[in-house]
């Protein structure tokens, strides 16, 4: 990648935030716009998270000038605010490859870097990471600094406040801080609440309000009401001029909301905190998409991005027709909506991520965005299911694990029609580990009274969901893949597909290859060249995880000696598992291959770069069918 180095004066001298920790303010200002500046040189060009970190670059400065790190730990709440963070910590140059295969990864990775104290990819994490930091620090009677940043509406998860509330209780020494590039909690009210800041974090006044303190506690009675007096003078100052009293009552002290690029503003505070016991917050207005015209004010554009034109902000075209699976999704769903009006759509704060937004957009009063909170959606989804609504749940796949429970006691326990779409199943790329769809089916079907199903192109996809919102009997899943479907023709109207029930696509004599989902079309194509090298495979599209098609399979396990099972979803306890386990209760001594994901975290890189890795694309498919047919057993095989 060409970038012109002659326009950075400091960036590319700085291999470890060591470097800026003698900087003075004009430098560190410097500094923050150079990071800027190559932020949108680098991503311009290769695409990934932007927004987020454009937000965050003098916070990132800031902290990693005050606090010794790695020795003092800075938790980042996802990778999506990260990106400074990864340039100043020795990553500069491999910014160029993120979220590429066999590059950094887009998110905080302990295993890539001493500066990368936890490991995030999901949101409202980084309190309780922090929280534990502190106490294992306390606890090794380490003096080391713990700061835990929190933002990118990462707030409206759960854990957070579980989180803060027992860092009250702990009081441990904490410092969170929030960004808040929303301004979600409360309007900004600079003039006075940068003073009152100041005056509150400034050490003369801490050294005062402590003598106070000290003071009063000698005093019995009286003093126990001058420091109620003052703890009321102190909290209704606040309250006036200030968010904070929510962080009060969890028990932190709060100051702010500061500036959040004002890096010298931002140096000063952390200076005059850092040295505070207990549980402190401190509260950092910031823009995403700051100092990129394209990318400021907007709260989705450039938040993730293909390559655009720098000057624009536009994509570069991709020269692609083909629709996704998630508008696909999007449009299906209004259409069945507008014929069925208990029909609604719930999302966790991913509209457009999952194709809600095209509902938002055409029924409003029919969308329901609960932020990023996937526990809280899965109970409101089945709250709204006792009283004959039928919820349409759309969330990530890696994201809907974090309603598991609730998907088993709220919603399957009581038999509830709730509809779980899971977008991104299987391999999603660039993203990587934390968030490949690879356990979906496996967590699924384990759970009573659960149908789930995958469809194998965008035609069925529309079907499944229609068979989805009609069926009565309890809660069903559909699972489909990130990226643009197939292109088949897709018919007017829907058709309701018999629950359980398989499709034979390729009558076949050697073999019979069992796929669901996303790997029919591998199969097909697997199939097609396994047949010009003498194999005849039969291929069936499954359909169905739950429950199985169990005619078919008496069907294959009789005609077949070999039978092939196909998946995108981890070897364990997936697909092939429930196709195992129904040929041991029956008795049947088929061999069997089980192809699917390794029972490993797998990393990011394109998705047909992953598929080639891990031998569930077309060629791979050829060669272990091959070996498979020459020999005989079970086989559990899988490229490790």
């Amino acid at each position: 990648m060409e970038l012109d180095k002659s326009k950075y004066k400091y960036l590319f001298d700085i291999d470890s935030p060591i470097a800026i920790r003698d900087f003075d303010a004009a430098q560190l200002k410097t500094l923050c716009r150079e990071i800027r500046e190559y932020m949108v040189d680098v991503i311009s060009q290769i695409g990934g998270h932007f927004g987020g970190g454009l937000g965050t670059v003098e916070l990132s400065v800031a902290l990693h000038k005050v606090f010794n790190t790695p020795y003092d730990k800075i938790v980042w709440d996802t990778g999506h605010q990260a990106y400074p963070h990864k340039v100043l910590t020795g990553r500069r140059e491999a910014l160029t490859r993120i979220r590429k295969y066999g590059g950094i990864s887009g998110f905080l990775k302990r295993s890539e870097s001493e500066y990368d104290a936890f490991g995030a990819g999901h949101a409202s994490t980084s309190i309780s990471a922090a929280l534990g930091m502190a106490a294992a620090s306390d606890h090794k009677k380490e003096n080391r600094k713990v700061v835990a940043i929190i933002g990118d509406g990462a707030m409206t998860g759960g854990m957070a406040y579980e989180a803060m509330n027992n860092s009250g209780i702990l009081k441990k020494n904490l410092i969170v801080v929030l960004n808040d590039n929303q301004m979600s909690i409360a309007p900004n009210v600079w003039q006075i609440s940068n003073y009152f800041t100041e005056m509150i974090s400034h050490p003369e006044y801490n050294k005062f309000k402590g003598a106070i303190w000290d003071l009063t506690g000698k005093l019995d009675d009286f003093g126990d009401r001058l420091r109620k007096v003052a703890s009321r003078l102190e909290s209704g100052i606040k309250a006036i001029i200030t968010p904070g009293m929510l962080f009060e009552s969890l028990g932190f002290r709060y100051f702010g909301p500061v500036n959040g690029h004002n890096v010298a503003q931002l140096v000063k505070l952390f200076e005059q905190v850092k040295n505070l016991n207990g549980p402190i917050l401190v509260h950092a207005i910031t823009e995403k998409g700051k100092g990129y015209k394209p990318a400021e004010g907007h709260v989705q554009k450039l938040h993730a991005s293909t390559p655009f034109d720098k000057i624009t902000g536009k994509a570069l075209k991709s020269g692609g027709t083909v629709s996704s699976y998630t508008s696909i999704f999007g449009n299906a769903l209004v259409e069945i909506a507008k014929e069925n009006k208990d029909v609604i759509g719930i999302t966790g704060a991913m509209p457009d991520g999952t194709g809600l937004n095209i509902l938002q957009n055409e029924l409003p009063d029919r969308y329901y965005d609960v932020g990023i909170a996937e526990e809280h959606a899965v109970t409101f989804a089945g709250g709204m299911a006792t009283l004959g609504v039928i919820p349409v749940v759309a969330i990530y796949s890696s994201f809907l694990q974090r309603g598991f429970d609730q998907i088993v006691h709220d919603v399957a326990l009581q038999k509830l029609h709730v509809v779980f779409v899971l977008d991104r199943a299987g391999l999603v790329g660039a993203d990587g580990p934390t968030h490949h769809g690879s356990f979906d089916l496996t967590y699924l079907r384990l759970i009573p009274n659960m149908v789930v199903m995958a469809p194998k192109d965008e035609a069925e996809l529309r079907d499944m969901l229609y068979t989805a919102v009609n069926y009565k009997d309890g809660p069903v899943a559909l699972r489909y893949p990130r990226g643009n479907a197939l292109g088949v023709e897709i018919k007017e109207g829907f058709s309701e597909l018999e629950i359980g029930k398989a499709e034979k696509l390729i009558d076949g004599e050697d073999c019979a290859i069992l796929a669901v989902g996303s790997m029919v079309d591998n199969a097909l194509k697997a199939a097609e060249k396994l047949n010009l090298e003498g194999f005849n495979c039969e291929v069936i599209n499954m359909r169905f995880i739950k429950p199985l098609d169990e005619v078919m399979l008496d069907y294959a396990a009789q005609k077949f000696d070999k039978i092939i099972t196909l998946e995108e979803n981890t070897i364990v306890g997936g697909f092939g598992s429930a196709v195992l386990e129904y040929f041991s209760d029956n008795n049947y001594k088929n061999d069997t291959l089980r192809i699917g994901i390794p029972d490993r975290f797998v990393d990011h890189g394109s998705q047909s770069e992953l598929h080639k890795e891990i031998g569930i694309d077309p060629d791979g498919i050829v060669e272990r069918v091959k070996i498979f047919c020459k020999g005989t057993g079970i086989h559990n095989e899988v490229i490790a």
